[in-house]
């Protein structure tokens, strides 16, 4: 008798199928969840640069460049407009104080200097006439005031002795009185002619004042335009090397104000650097510099500040310390570290083309396997043309990839090939 065969609902073949299955499907969801999803780029290590953060000392300076220029320079402006009459000194010549360096003519000027003469010596003439004349009015016044005197006193005597005679009854009434109405206006007459001697003087006086102001205005006026002609003579005012002169040819015009030439006092050289304006806030009175020149390293102080910005840069001036190198030339190009702090401790590390991509806020740093490298946020802070300071994100020890990240991308984690 046949038995029927009930058919298995899991067979082994299945249970293994769906088992597998099963087991590849938590596979990849524990690679998805615990797994290293990172993008990964291989990289051989010879075409990087790694560099290892390391403690030690930190001087922040930056990299300027600064050329020489004498330690003073005097310019030449025409202080007047004129031509060209004569050129005394040519440049690149030694110069002392007072030498005659350029003539220059100015026929207005020169017109106007004897315009000026002639007014002046009008203007003496009628004081001179003015003088003449008061002195002639105070004559006649004073003569007229004397003759007043004389009169009154005559008729004083008159009065005096008609007064004793009427006393005595020895003349009549009205002889009496009109000896006394002819003294008492001559008193009078007396009285207004000292008034008017006196008020003729004061305004004479005022008159003569008021014409010798004129004139000494007038003389001062003439020594100016005079000294302005002597101005046509262009001379050293200080002793040096007469480096520039914009003077070539007999007859060329210069306008007032035109730059004519310069003095370089040579005595001793200082440094102009341009700096960027970044650094403005920085720059102070004061600053240590160093400078490498023929082997040796020579010192140098900033000294002067010129606020004004020109195409984003502004101008340092900078003297030497303890010495001066020997050889130094004018207008000679200096490459000068400019130190901004003092020598302090830090994490540092080392310059590197990262920081185009990165801007230092972050980098790869190497696993201790040295088989690959991530990413890590890091902070900088000071810098140095050969080193970072190292604020957070790193230790000691640690290496980090320093070379340029530009053909990376955006990628993780980087596997280091040999």
């Amino acid at each position: 008798m046949d038995r029927q065969i009930q058919k298995k609902k899991w067979p082994p073949k299945k249970i293994a199928l769906f088992g597998g299955g099963g087991l590849f499907f938590l596979f990849v969801i524990y690679s998805f969840i615990f797994g290293d999803n990172s993008s990964k780029l291989n990289v051989e290590t010879e075409k990087i640069t790694i560099a290892t953060v390391a403690r030690g000392p930190f001087q922040e300076f930056i990299p300027v460049t600064g050329n020489v220029l004498p330690i003073r320079t005097v310019y030449l402006d025409a202080i007047e407009g004129g031509r060209v009459e004569k050129i005394f000194i040519e440049a690149g010549n030694m110069v002392k104080e007072g030498d005659k360096i350029l003539q220059l003519a100015n026929t207005n000027m020169l017109l106007d200097i004897m315009y000026r003469e002639a007014q002046f010596f009008e203007q003496s003439n009628n004081l001179r006439n003015t003088r003449v004349l008061m002195e002639q009015s105070r004559l006649t016044l004073r003569q007229q005031l004397n003759d007043q005197t004389y009169q009154l006193q005559r008729l004083k005597r008159i009065y005096e002795r008609a007064v004793e005679l009427r006393e005595k009854n020895l003349v009549s009434q009205q002889e009496f009185e009109q000896a006394k109405d002819e003294y008492e206006y001559r008193l009078k007459q007396k009285e207004l002619a000292f008034e008017s001697y006196k008020q003729d003087s004061l305004f004479r006086a005022i008159q003569i004042e008021q014409l010798e102001s004129s004139l000494q205005r007038m003389q001062a006026n003439l020594d100016v335009t005079k000294q302005r002609m002597e101005s046509m003579t262009l001379r050293a005012p200080v002793s040096g090397q007469l480096t520039s002169l914009n003077a070539e040819f007999i007859g060329e015009m210069k306008t007032t104000g035109e730059r004519l030439g310069q003095i370089d006092i040579l005595e001793g050289f200082k440094v102009r650097a341009g700096i960027d304006e970044h650094y403005l806030p920085r720059i102070s009175v004061g600053l240590p510099a160093e400078f490498d020149f023929a082997g040796k390293t020579y010192n140098l102080l900033s000294k002067k500040v010129f606020p004004e910005i020109r195409d984003g840069r502004f101008d340092v001036d900078m003297e030497f310390q303890n010495e001066t190198p020997e050889g130094i030339r004018r207008g000679q190009t200096l490459h000068i570290r400019l130190e901004l702090g003092d020598l302090a401790e830090a994490m540092l590390l080392p310059r590197g083309g990262f920081y185009q991509k990165t801007g230092g806020q972050w980098v790869y740093v190497v696993d201790q396997s040295g088989s690959f490298a991530v990413k890590r946020n890091i902070k900088l802070g000071r810098q140095n043309p050969q080193v970072f300071e190292v604020l957070e994100g790193l230790e000691p020890g640690e290496q980090v990839v320093t070379s340029s990240y530009d053909s990376f991308g955006d990628i993780d984690k980087l596997v280091l090939k040999k």
